[in-house]
């Protein structure tokens, strides 16, 4: 479908300018060239799937599942070849073929496995068909490399055998020429080199006449021959002639090749559109990147909310420059169809125009824009623009002339589903009849119920704005303190152009600023003062609704985290309370069954620990039912059915206990067995050394080893020593 919008927008706008910073991240001139050729679509189907390719690259950027690179050798001229007949490839041809190819296949094969990850590029790519027989045919000609292969064809692979031959019979003739001269003193000291792809002997002049051959050179100095020996000339020839029948084979192969693949053209074609578009997508979505474009809502209705709007080019411009970039936000609606911006000048109006016109545009060309995620974007039918100084040398119009011109086409063009893009409205003229004019525009342009935005200094079109039910008046807040722009577009009142104000600031006389202001209408003065200062007055009170806001909010936040930091220490006394209670507990009833353990194990007796275990278990068993049931004076045949039930599944749960300890005692009694039998062990084991600390078994008293004799020890106790052998003693601590 052709574009309604006019290359003169579109340059007006700069959109050539974005063009030309996603061709630049293209990794090819193909994909370059179609990012140059994207324009604004207006069919709802083809531009979601557009906006929804260009997103589903930009999240493979940011996910661990990046699509492979789709880089690839253009064979536009190799396609062209394919439909000449009797023509036939080069071998870098074919690498190019096969390079396209698998970097084809590489990406169908991905995105078939990632397809619920990228389901716009599957669907893309779901429809080529990758013909294997094209691989396959290369791979049995040629390798990776670009080398003919020897059994490509029987003839190529006897001329090959026979040329290795004869390379063998040159290279012993020559050896023997050389051994020949060199024994005879004939040679320089390099004795051989290289001419024209032949071995050659280096030959002193002097003995020119001594070596039979083919003089093929001299050294710079003329002291050095280079001669091929006579003995491998004829041979040399035999090769030569062998060479070129190999070639003319190899000719007659890549004939063949290109035949068989010539059917195929149709196929190749179509793998370089999908990489061309897929590397033209790759640079829409780094380009996104770079600017923080994101994928808004597409709204059916007439609606147009442009949220935290950045123009783009500003934005990367100013990044750079390390400088902040203040978004513009406004809404387009049934309500509100034309805003009338106003304000002083260099305070953003024509930018704030300009950003919202150039996201337009790249939204309906498919690229993502740098707005809030909460934006959305209506389709226009068409946008109109007349921006900044556009006189035509060519047909002898003056500015004014020529917005004229423009003001008739809007006027015959704009409907319902126009968007108007008129900055510094009405000027070019004496501004009475320049501005009267201007105002039936603005209320033809209302009456074709046309969106649009308007930049203008006439006073007459804020108080027109005012009057007309669907248009508002906006204006760029300007600080009036400093008298330096804000660049913040604010809503619902025109804003004053701050002439006289700017005028003093850059040091014009005061005499001359009030000679200028009698010359002006009173109510005109008196008008652009009330509003300048119904402006300042809307400034202050919205700095203190920002500051009681911003109070607002500290306060909520740090009751919000009192109330949290409170919760949180109850429940954490609350958890440490019951954690208490059941750590007691579990000592109380750790200490007890520990008893009962050491009672066993000093007496042996079974029975003994399981009555007392028994025992214990039935007082806790009372503790805990006088502690959890309340004292019932008559009880029903019900309760003492549940008291019964309840009494049973107390007893099956003390069985199961008893189970547990029982498993415990075994377990704890194998544990002090090992240990028994371990340190038995290491006690047959240890070498006793002289200065260990000793004692005898079944004795208090310790001593030292004083002397060790084979099996016998000498222990001295201090004021005697006696003797002992090694199975009477036990180790008490190592010297």
């Amino acid at each position: 479908m052709k574009s309604k919008i006019t290359s003169k927008t579109l340059q007006d706008l700069e959109f050539n300018i974005v063009l030309n910073k996603v061709a630049e991240r293209c990794k090819t001139a193909l994909g370059a060239e179609l990012a140059l050729k994207i324009i604004p679509q207006f069919h709802k189907t083809s531009l979601q799937n557009a906006l929804q390719l260009t997103n589903e690259y930009l999240s493979s950027y940011e996910n661990e599942n990046q699509l492979p690179t789709s880089y690839f050798d253009a064979i536009t001229k190799e396609i062209s070849y394919l439909g000449i007949e009797n023509s036939f490839l080069e071998i870098e041809s074919f690498l190019k073929i096969v390079r396209l190819t698998k970097t084809t296949k590489e990406l169908l094969i991905f995105l078939k496995k990632f397809k619920s990850y990228y389901p716009g590029l599957f669907e893309l790519s779901e429809v080529i068909d990758l013909q294997a027989d094209i691989l396959k045919f290369i791979a049995e000609i040629m390798t990776p490399y670009g080398e003919i292969l020897q059994n490509a064809s029987p003839f190529l692979n006897s001329i090959r055998k026979e040329i290795q031959e004869v390379k063998g019979k040159i290279s012993s003739s020559f050896n023997v020429a050389l051994s020949k001269a060199g024994s005879a003193n004939y040679l320089d000291e390099i004795k051989e080199s290289v001419v024209d792809h032949q071995r050659v002997l280096a030959v002193k002049a002097m003995y020119r006449k001594k070596v039979k051959g083919l003089l093929l050179g001299t050294s710079k100095t003329g002291n050095t021959l280079f001669i091929a020996p006579e003995e491998t000339l004829k041979l040399t020839r035999q090769l030569q002639n062998l060479e070129f029948d190999e070639q003319q084979e190899i000719i007659q192969i890549l004939k063949a090749l290109t035949n068989s693949i010539r059917p195929f053209a149709p196929d190749l074609k179509t793998y370089q559109n999908f990489l061309a578009k897929l590397d033209m997508i790759s640079a829409k979505a780094l380009y996104a990147k770079l600017i923080g474009g994101i994928l808004p809502t597409m709204s059916d209705e007439k609606i147009s909310n442009f949220k935290n709007a950045y123009h783009p080019l500003l934005l990367e411009h100013n990044n750079k420059q390390h400088l902040k970039t203040i978004p513009q936000s406004l809404i387009l609606n049934q309500d509100q169809r034309i805003i009338v911006i106003s304000g002083p000048n260099a305070g953003g109006k024509s930018i704030t125009l300009k950003t919202i016109g150039l996201l337009q545009v790249m939204f309906q060309s498919g690229l993502l824009v740098p707005v809030h995620t909460s934006s959305s974007f209506h389709i226009f039918d068409s946008i109109l623009t007349d921006i900044g100084d556009n006189q035509s040398i060519e047909n002898h119009l003056s500015t004014y002339s020529y917005r004229l011109k423009n003001m008739r086409q809007f006027l015959q063009s704009s409907n319902d589903n126009t968007l108007l893009l008129i900055d510094e409205f009405g000027t070019g003229s004496d501004p009475e009849l320049g501005g009267a004019l201007a105002e039936v525009f603005l209320e033809s342009f209302h009456e074709l119920q046309a969106f649009g935005i308007i930049t203008t200094h006439y006073t007459n079109l804020k108080v027109l704005a005012d009057e007309l039910q669907y248009t508002v008046n906006a204006n760029m807040q300007f600080n009036e303190r400093t008298l330096e722009p804000l660049y913040q577009l604010f809503i619902g009142q025109a804003g004053s152009s701050f002439t006289f104000e700017v005028a003093s600031k850059n040091g014009i006389p005061f005499s001359l600023i009030n000679r200028a202001k009698k010359k002006v209408d009173t109510g005109k003065v008196r008008l652009d003062k009330t509003i300048s200062k119904l402006q300042k007055e809307r400034n202050k009170l919205q700095k203190n609704s920002d500051s009681l806001e911003k109070e607002h909010l500290i306060i909520k936040e740090k009751g919000d985290l009192l109330a949290t930091d409170q919760q949180k220490i109850h429940q954490k006394l609350v958890e440490f309370n019951t954690l208490y209670d059941n750590n007691q507990k579990m000592l109380i009833y750790g200490r007890k069954i520990n008893e009962l353990i050491n009672n066993y194990f000093q007496t042996k007796n079974k029975k003994q620990l399981l009555a007392n275990f028994f025992t214990w278990t039935a007082t806790e068993q009372a503790k805990y039912i006088k502690k959890t049931t309340p004292e019932i004076k008559k009880v029903s045949k019900n309760e003492k059915l549940k008291a019964l039930v309840e009494k049973k599944q107390v007893e099956e749960q003390l069985k199961v206990v008893e189970i547990e300890v029982l498993k415990e005692v075994a377990a704890v009694k194998k544990i002090e067995e090992k240990k028994s039998i371990l340190k038995a062990k290491l006690k047959a084991d240890y070498q006793y050394k002289i200065n260990d600390r000793v004692r005898l078994i079944d004795s208090q008293t310790t001593g030292l080893i004083q002397k060790i004799e084979k099996n016998k020890v000498f222990i001295n106790y201090g004021f005697f020593t006696t003797t002992a052998k090694v199975g009477q003693i036990e180790l008490v601590e190592k010297a």
